[in-house]
């Protein structure tokens, strides 16, 4: 479970959301989705937009490896 957990990025799907959980596991940083009621253009049939969250202590760190990922 996330202490104090906050929003770092809307996904389009769950998929997606597995992925840059992953990417963040890998960094050693704990995240979680959630489901979304957004509408996001090219959504998928995984359900729909997923919220990646972070823990508030860690959203710098979370932001700085989406933002090295390719």
């Amino acid at each position: 479970m996330l202490e104090h957990p906050v929003h770092l990025v809307t996904v389009r799907d769950e998929g997606e959301a597995e992925v840059v959980c992953g990417l963040l596991r890998a960094s050693g940083i704990n995240s979680g989705w959630n489901v979304t009621n957004m509408g996001i253009a090219g959504v998928s049939t995984f359900g729909g937009a997923r919220e990646v969250v972070v823990g508030r202590s860690d959203l710098e760190a979370a932001q700085a490896v989406l933002a090295r990922a390719p």
